[in-house]
């Protein structure tokens, strides 16, 4: 009888785990992109047109737009959703709060256009419903989601471009630094400090060598990020670690140590993750939602 009892416990239990999984709420995705096809619905060149119009905008007008898909967002109504995602990736300008999200839940055959605080005067709940109701689900009814999320996409474009918005911040920064362009950018200095350090003290000595590579690091930042200070810092940075990896490489004996050291740095698999991963560089500006918006379903 024990055992009986231990048993139907021991299920019971089990049944509640399952339960419980089988109700929890489904993960925000990670955000890697202007577009996040969880489903396989978009071919590479749909995401890479898409992508293409939404960076286009950020560049003109400042503001964000995603697009998500997701399988289902049980058991979640799509509008709990889309607004956890939101506020997690904050698409948009901090306190410019231009941001807007359209998600698609292509196994509950619903979606949503999710608006930040600043486009709520142009990107009503109104022309939202109408653009998922007009454009975007005729489409979707006749199979063509690739169609109807690229016209969708152009006809939020077209409302944010009649919005009268704060002009966006030059990349060419003269004061400031860009303290998310610094952390991207610090891989590549270091590495760019050993490798290119390396060669150039070689030519011309450790400490003529060391202020090349730091004016060589300085053009790198400038290039890259186009922030005067961010190319200021890496100049310095420059400077002061082929200087040190010199005096570093000189203790550790003639010859094969030097060589070792640099060679090490030139294989390195971290910057080949690295520049390999532009794609994922994208990221919410800080923006904030409020629930403004509308959905729809086909």
């Amino acid at each position: 009888m024990r055992a009986l009892s231990a048993v139907k416990a021991l299920l019971a239990t089990l049944f509640v785990c399952l339960a419980t999984l089988a109700w929890a709420d489904v993960a925000v995705p990670q955000l890697t992109g202007r577009v996040v096809d969880q489903t396989g619905t978009l071919s590479s060149s749909d995401i890479a047109s898409l992508t293409q119009k939404l960076k286009d905008l950020e560049t003109r007008k400042g503001s964000q737009v995603a697009v998500l898909i997701v399988p289902t967002t049980q058991p979640e109504t799509i509008e709990q959703f889309s607004i956890r995602v939101a506020e997690a990736w904050k698409i948009g300008r901090k306190k410019v709060d231009d941001g807007a999200l359209l998600v698609i839940a292509k196994g509950d055959r619903k979606l949503r256009i999710e608006v930040g605080y600043g486009l709520e005067g142009s990107l009503t709940d109104v022309t939202a419903r109408r653009i998922i109701d007009e454009v975007i689900t005729p489409k979707f009814r006749n199979g063509d989601f690739a169609g109807g999320i690229d016209a969708g996409v152009d006809r939020i474009i077209g409302v944010i471009n009649g919005e009268p918005l704060p002009v966006p911040q030059p990349q060419a920064s003269h004061g400031d630094v860009d303290f998310d362009s610094l952390t991207s950018f610090a891989p590549v200095a270091l590495f760019g400090a050993l490798v290119i350090g390396g060669i150039l003290r070689t030519l011309l000595g450790r400490l003529l060598g060391s202020l090349a590579t730091g004016g060589a690091m300085g053009a790198i930042a400038w290039l890259m990020v186009g922030s005067a200070g961010l190319a200021a810092l890496s100049a310095i940075a420059g400077f002061v670690i082929a200087f040190i990896a010199d005096s570093f490489a000189s203790m550790s004996g003639p010859g094969s140590g030097r060589r070792g050291g640099w060679s090490g740095g030139s294989s390195s698999s971290g910057w080949s993750s690295g520049s390999s991963s532009d794609s994922g560089s994208f990221s919410g500006g800080g923006g904030s939602f409020g629930g403004g918006g509308a959905s729809g379903s086909w």
